[in-house]
This record gives structure tokens, C-alpha cells and sequence, in this order.
């Protein structure tokens, strides 16, 4: 599939996509994907957001980076474990509840959600906030797990936009252009680090062949996850079509240094 196949990549690019709505942004310190980081990365003009997403035990769709409650807010235990009635309670930095992904397309309405699944329990209930809310142009969904991977596109089918798994990006990266050709991924979007260690020595996964090739077949490029201005412009030079970032700010810089507005 290529992305002018997809609404969601209706932009031009290259784009920003702020990363748990900007983590490290002063404004969002402590606050990563909750309604109110969000809204901030509107407000500076994103119109691409990244989150993940987790399912309570009865369900209820989380925008929500960790497995447990721990380490970002003022509750404890499992949210694969919790009631979403012991859940909702819960506040990041002791102030913000943890938005459902639901809130977060209600609430913005214009704006587009990279969304990564984190459990297999989120799946179903990722395809019914989906189709609910009629948001199949408005998210492209991620997994680094294969397994969870195929099954969001089979639930989903092949209107809503994925992004490559890490085998066929290994495929992309790493094989002569008729084997990766043979394996073709119906993804229209490689979401990629800027290297791998394997074996104890790092790998480049961004290179101008890796652009070359994504682009000769009309997928697209991002890369995540950019904090550094120097590096944002590097790779903006080598082709790549977007940037996901904590430092919404800095992003915003590079991409108005070089005339291409958030919005």
C-alpha cells in the first residue's frame, strides 16, 4: 500500500507527530498523554499526535504508554489488571486523569493519532474505538509485536493505515529489492529509530538507500524519537518524512526554519 492511499497522510511533509503529546516539553513535564499535553501540542500546531494504548480488565481503552500505573501517576498495579473504575482515580504527576482514547478523538476532533498497541488485550477494544468513532481516516496503528499487528488489520482491514512490523522493516532494510519486493508490507509507513544494536554493534536503519527505496514504492518514513535540532535537520536532509519528538518545541523550530508549518 502506498500513503497516498490513506486520508491520515493527506499532509505535506515532512511532519512533526508530538510523542506522548510532547513528553519533554516544559509545558508537559510529567504529564505525557493526558489530555492536557495533548492540547498544548495542538495549541503550538501539531496536527499529529503519538500515543499508545493499554485495556483495562473490563475493556476500556487507555491512551496510556505503560503496563502499570507505577511510575507516572499517584496509583499502583497492572491496568491489564484494574477495573477501569479503579483506574479512572488515578491521576499523572498527582493532577491529570488518564485520558480513554475515545476522549482524545472527541476532544480533537482535527487531529490525526499515531497510536502503538501495547497488549494484546487492547486490540478488540482499539478496533471498536476505531470504528465508533469513525476515525479509520484519523489513525495509523503501530505494533512492535507481529502477532498483534496482523490481528488489528484483520479486525480493521485494509482501509486504516499501519505501520511496518519490525520484520518487514527488517525486510526494507536488510534485503536485495526483489526479496523485499516478494515480501511486500501492506504498511504505508516504516516507524523506525535511527539505528539497532544487533550482535553488540550498532546498525544504521536510516540510510539515503532505505529513503531511496520507501519512497520509489510510496511509503513514507518516521522516525522517532528526535530531541535534537542538529539531528532533526540531518535527517529531514536525507528525505525522511516525519520526526516523532518529546521536544515539540525544537521540532516546531526546525520545521519553520525550513518552511514547512505544523498545520
Amino acid at each position: 500500500m502506498r500513503a497516498s492511499d490513506f486520508a491520515y497522510f493527506d499532509t505535506p511533509t515532512p511532519i512533526g507527530l508530538a510523542h506522548r503529546g510532547g513528553a519533554k516539553v516544559e509545558a508537559n513535564l510529567h504529564l505525557e498523554n493526558t489530555l492536557s499535553a495533548f492540547r498544548h501540542a495542538v495549541d503550538l500546531g501539531y496536527r499529529y499526535l503519538e500515543t499508545d494504548v493499554h485495556a483495562t480488565r473490563d475493556g476500556r481503552l487507555l491512551a496510556f504508554h505503560d503496563h502499570v500505573l507505577d511510575r507516572v501517576t499517584d496509583a499502583r498495579g497492572a491496568v491489564a489488571d484494574l477495573p477501569y473504575a479503579a483506574v479512572r482515580t488515578a491521576r499523572v504527576n498527582g493532577t491529570e486523569p488518564i485520558p480513554l482514547l475515545s476522549e482524545l478523538l472527541e476532544e480533537l476532533p482535527d487531529v490525526r493519532v499515531n497510536i502503538d498497541v501495547k497488549a494484546q488485550g487492547a486490540i478488540e477494544p482499539l478496533a471498536a474505538v476505531v470504528r465508533a468513532h469513525r476515525a479509520q481516516d484519523r489513525v495509523c496503528i503501530g505494533s512492535f509485536s507481529r502477532s498483534r499487528l496482523r490481528a488489528v488489520r484483520a479486525l480493521l482491514g485494509p482501509a486504516v493505515a499501519t505501520a511496518a512490523g519490525p520484520s518487514e522493516v527488517a525486510a526494507l532494510r536488510l534485503t536485495p529489492a526483489f526479496v523485499a519486493d516478494w515480501m511486500r508490507s501492506p504498511a504505508p509507513v516504516l516507524q523506525v529509530p535511527t539505528g539497532h544494536v544487533v550482535g553488540g554493534r550498532r546498525l544504521d536503519l536510516v540510510t539515503p538507500g532505505l529513503v531511496e527505496r520507501l519512497h520509489s514504492m510510496g511509503k513514507h518514513l518516521h522516525v522517532w524519537t528526535i530531541d535534537d535540532a542538529v539531528e532533526m535537520h540531518r535527517l529531514f536532509d536525507l528525505g525522511v518524512d516525519g520526526i516523532v519528538s518529546d521536544r515539540i518545541d525544537t521540532l516546531a523550530e526546525v520545521l519553520a526554519d525550513r518552511g514547512a508549518p505544523l498545520s
